[in-house]
């Protein structure tokens, strides 16, 4: 029998959207004096001068102020995601004028910097206090079951371009970290609660304490029930999200500057699904953390940590993940002009699949094991003034082999006042099991069905990046940042029919592509009471097939990308304790699918009679009773206005 391409494309196109929907379903730092002075400031209260100065980790794996880290870098303050009304992650990513974040049902979101964006988006790499949250089914982040307390995050770092010299593989268009506070900032006792019409009920409680001379604790726990999306028509879609989650942390904080944390999470969730039986996901981890100082500009740090996570979508496939990862990293200085840092690193990945005759992975266990090294030198040509840094880490994976990720990075500091900088780097997308080890259906398919198997001869799929930055405060109220990047990919995933066959596609390296862009950013502090920020985000790509290759979908399953992106945020201290807060976002229509352009409008009302007593409604996507952020027209479903209230008791 011979398939015409047509009928081919059209069911690759199907099975990949049905994978996509089945898959999805389911070192901060410090100084002890720096510690202080956050620990009695929030980061509302401090000026504009100062946020630009808050350190930040991701970059170069060091504390660097932000203002002169030489990357696009956006960092979202717990202040700004409290009063934004974000009552999760994905909410609070929203923020960040860097990234693409579509919501697609009551616990689903698409997530992705610089492009390449789906459900199952495999180029940007997530980290939770250093922790990677990282699937090898597909090489990128389950968003539903990465959560914490708001309350208790710090910061969220989101870099957008590549950050794989020094995190590695999969760091190919950002690197998002979040970085919660230690148990000394979060002493005392906190509890939330409310609900509304899509998130119906929460509540939440920490309590913070101190065990002994500079050991610190904190205890939490929170819980809440998600409405279900709508579909077009206005019914609901049948997908209600109920999660919880507890956890702990410890922190040792002598005044020598040695740190040792530790810290675990543990959660459990149902999925409401059409048929009788929910997906069910449960999970626990629990990472220690140790910093050693050798002297002014050297120190060691370690971390290990186990991650276990299970996922169970009757009648299709469950997931039980165990990953246990170790890393070491070493700071020192040679002479006065050469910051050296080096690290290395393990990781184990135990995945156990229950396979379907939907779908399957075959073998359905493996161990995949990762080694990796780095070294980055970071060099002062001009003391104060310029600075080069260079660097590149090897990686060993069981699918490709070897890697090698390197990066030069620039950066002339014009004045106190402007940075310049540019960097070229490489980084790849190391393969996952979907691209080599998956099979739809699960073999052996019926005469003249149409099969898609994954490819075992798969490679990385490999980016090198070239980018340049400037960022100018042009007066003591006012931030200002431009990035402006081109990207050249080589060797993306595509399908294509397997050699002397006419119905199995298999999964290949047959695409090549580019994209460019720019991203500009802004804070201003229009007077006391009043802090504008936000930015804008231009962004092209154009996917085609390599010389000799083929791709029935010609790129369109990799990624589905606004070309503008805008968002404001407004937050305002009125008299009489009050607070009005206000997000606007606006997104570009998505080509292919073709999903429509909208406008979301989020307001918050926030009161404070007591100190310690908080009351506050919220509004989201006001502008609108319902719009669709991502899918195709067949499938999608459609976000919906919703309000809810919250009470917050500090003691």
């Amino acid at each position: 029998m011979t398939l015409n391409p047509q009928r081919i494309g059209a069911s690759a196109g199907k099975a990949a959207l049905l994978l996509g929907v089945l898959l999805t379903t389911g070192k901060v730092q410090y100084t002890e004096g720096q510690e202080l002075k956050l620990a009695g400031n929030t980061l509302k209260s401090l000026s504009l001068e100062e946020l630009m100065n808050v350190e930040v980790t991701t970059v170069s794996r060091e504390p660097q102020p932000l203002f002169s880290a030489p990357s696009a870098i956006q960092v979202i303050s717990n202040d700004e995601i409290r009063r934004s009304g974000a009552t999760s992650l994905p909410e609070a990513l929203r923020l960040a004028p860097n990234l693409a974040v579509a919501q697609i049902d009551s616990r689903q979101w698409a997530i992705s910097s610089r492009g390449f964006n789906s459900t199952t988006a495999n180029k940007l790499l997530v980290m939770i206090d250093g922790r990677t949250v990282y699937t090898p089914l597909f090489a990128g982040v389950f968003w539903d079951v990465q959560d914490t307390l708001l309350e208790d995050v710090e910061r969220i770092e989101v870099v957008s371009g590549p950050g794989a010299t020094l995190w590695g593989a999969n760091a190919v268009n950002g690197v998002i970290n979040v970085v919660t506070k230690n148990a000394k900032e979060t002493q005392g006792g906190f509890l939330e609660a409310g609900g509304g019409t899509f998130y119906q009920d929460f509540a939440g409680a920490r309590y913070g304490f101190e065990i002994g001379k500079d050991l610190y604790a904190r205890v939490y726990t929170k819980y809440f029930d998600r409405e279900s999306t709508m579909v077009p028509s206005g019914r609901e879609a049948t997908n209600d999200w109920r999660f919880g989650q507890a956890g702990f942390r410890v922190d040792w904080l002598p005044a020598s500057g040695e740190v040792l944390t530790i810290q675990a999470d543990g959660y459990g969730g149902n999925i409401e699904q059409p048929v009788p039986t929910d997906t069910s996901v449960n999970g626990n981890n629990i990472m220690a953390r140790w910093t050693h100082p050798l002297g002014q500009d050297s120190d060691v740090s370690a971390q290990l940590y186990w991650d276990r996570r299970f996922r169970d979508i009757p009648g299709t496939f469950k997931e039980n993940l165990n990953t246990y990862d170790f890393d070491f990293q070493h700071r020192f200085s040679i002479g006065q002009r050469n910051g050296i840092l080096w690290g290395a690193g393990y990781r184990l990945m135990a995945d156990r699949v229950g396979n379907s005759p939907a779908l399957s992975f075959l073998p359905p266990n493996r161990n995949l094991q990762l080694f990796s090294t780095f070294a980055q030198d970071t060099i002062a040509i001009i003391p104060e003034k310029l600075q080069f840094t260079v660097g590149t880490k090897i990686e060993h994976n069981d699918f490709s082999g070897w890697e090698v990720e390197p990066s030069g990075r620039l950066s002339w500091f014009v004045d106190e006042k402007q940075t310049l900088w540019g960097a070229i780097s490489r980084a790849v997308r190391s393969p996952s099991r979907i691209d080599t080890d998956f099979f739809f259906p699960t073999p052996p398919a019926a005469p003249g069905q149409i099969a898609i198997a994954g490819g075992p001869h798969f490679e990385s799929e490999k980016l090198i990046a070239y980018e340049l930055g400037y960022k100018i405060r042009p007066i003591d109220r006012l931030s200002l940042s431009l990035s402006t990047f081109y990207n050249n990919y080589d060797d993306i995933r595509s399908t294509q029919l397997a050699p002397g066959s006419s119905n199995v596609i298999v999964i290949a390296n047959g695409l090549q592509g580019e994209s460019w862009g720019a991203e500009f950013a802004a804070t201003y502090q229009v007077c006391s009471t009043w802090r504008l920020r936000g930015g804008y985000t231009y962004f092209h790509k154009n996917i085609f097939t390599k010389p000799g290759a083929t791709d029935f979908n010609k790129g369109i399953a990799e990624g589905n990308d606004p070309e503008n992106q805008v968002v404001v945020q407004s937050m305002l201290d009125l008299p009489w304790h009050l607070q009005l807060d206000v997000v606007v976002r606006y997104v570009d229509r998505l080509p292919n699918p073709r999903v429509p352009s909208y406008v979301s409008g989020d307001l918050r009302l926030a009161w404070t009679p007591l100190q310690n007593l908080e009351f506050s409604i919220v509004g989201q996507n006001l502008f609108d009773n319902q719009h669709p952020e991502f899918g195709t027209a067949a499938g999608r479903q459609e976000i919906p206005r919703a309000v809810y209230g919250k009470v917050t008791w500090r003691f």
